[in-house]
């Protein structure tokens, strides 16, 4: 009998889970599902090059997955019963031996009259919007993260027509080196882009925002004031912390549920320094080998893997021709080297395209046997 495997989410993290696992695993020992409400691969990291108008490539998940061993069911997921071990689809039910848990994340709270980045139809409807402005109208992106520069600096660069703001809590980049804030600082003047900083907007009108008693402009407000993960995992009896996301171990595996991994913005992974990972690329992918090793050595009776999870640097886009590669500790924290301008431009094009071959070539790579599945498997660790 085939062990059931069932992959929630197929963005980076669990398209990368699903595809390792089906390099890994033989096909006659288990069944490998991937579900995903789209029927397409979605390049998150490049949704703020949509909504400024740039056509990208589709990325249809049947072509991906192809010839794999991993089936695709193109559904919502609605519900997850762990005690049942099923999961409720827009389309009916499956059961699962063991579940991967990765449905992501969307904006946190996008106020009424703003646009939001966390998703395609997100970015489509802000492409859309800002195709219908005129110039010298007023675009105003609320929050100074990584989301929030991508899509400050690419909109800028793209529209020098419009009068484009930053509006952020603290200074500007305050969590680079010195370095990466002089270039940061460097790339908003030459786009001319008007940084409010130290500024908390309040509310949010279809024409202005309302920030500590000022009024700012915005013919469109860009929210990108952080992520929220789905409440399905909430919802269930699975261990998770205040914000929803699945407390797990150092495999990737829950910590009350041990027929369930997370990985992805989903999971509260704890990283380096005993500090919990953001919620990024940066962290989904590294997660995802960890749960793919530790679900097929957990299955074939082999060694659980021990890599740590990490950072190395951020990789931050300043519109097309410019960039920052910020550095960091394994605790990502900036260290005081970066690289800056056209180079870093195109290293952050090459994790890029790195990280979608990665999703798009599932079973390529370096040769990897495909190992049985035991009934009982002996597990050791490093």
């Amino acid at each position: 009998m085939q062990h059931r495997i069932i992959v929630l989410g197929a963005g980076y993290a669990g398209a990368i889970t699903a595809g390792r696992l089906a390099k890994r695993l033989r096909r006659s020992d288990v069944s490998i599902t991937l579900v995903n409400a789209s029927p397409e691969f979605v390049e998150r990291v490049r949704n703020h090059q949509i909504a400024a108008g740039q056509t990208l490539s589709r990325r249809p998940l049947t072509s991906m997955f192809a010839n794999t061993g991993v089936a695709l069911r193109i559904a919502s997921v609605t519900a997850v019963d762990v005690a049942r071990k099923t999961v409720s689809l827009s389309d009916g039910d499956l059961s699962y031996d063991t579940l991967v848990y990765a449905l992501g994340s969307t904006s946190n709270g996008t106020p009424e009259h703003a646009y939001e980045l966390a998703g395609r139809p997100g970015a489509q409807r802000l492409r859309d919007r800002l195709a219908a402005l005129s110039r010298n109208d007023t675009v105003l992106v609320v929050g100074g993260g990584l989301t929030g520069i991508e899509a400050v600096t690419e909109i800028a660069e793209a529209r020098p027509d419009l009068d484009v703001s930053l509006a952020t809590r603290g200074e500007l980049g305050d969590w680079l080196s010195e370095k990466g804030r002089a270039h940061l600082r460097k790339v908003t003047n030459r786009l001319g882009i008007a940084v409010h900083e130290n500024t908390s907007v309040t509310r949010v009108e279809p024409d202005h925002v309302l920030a500590g008693g000022r009024s700012l402009p915005a013919s469109v407000t860009v929210w990108t004031g952080g992520f929220a993960v789905h409440p399905i995992a909430a919802a269930t009896t699975l261990e998770t912390n205040e914000e929803g996301r699945i407390v797990v171990d150092g495999s990737m595996r829950s910590v009350s549920h041990p027929d369930v991994y997370a990985v992805g913005d989903a999971a509260l992974a704890i990283g380096a320094g005993d500090k919990p990972m953001r919620m990024a690329c940066a962290s989904g992918v590294p997660q995802a080998w960890q749960a793919a090793d530790s679900i097929a050595a957990r299955l074939t009776g082999g060694k659980l893997p021990n890599a740590p999870l990490r950072y190395f640097n951020q990789c931050i886009s300043l519109g097309r021709n410019d960039g920052l590669i910020q550095y960091t500790t394994a605790d990502d924290r900036a260290k005081p080297s970066a690289l800056t301008g056209r180079v870093a431009a195109f290293y952050k094009e090459v994790v890029c395209w790195g990280a979608f071959w990665g999703v798009a070539n599932p079973t390529l790579g370096m040769p990897v046997r495909r190992r049985p599945v035991t009934q009982a498997a002996t597990v050791t660790v490093d």
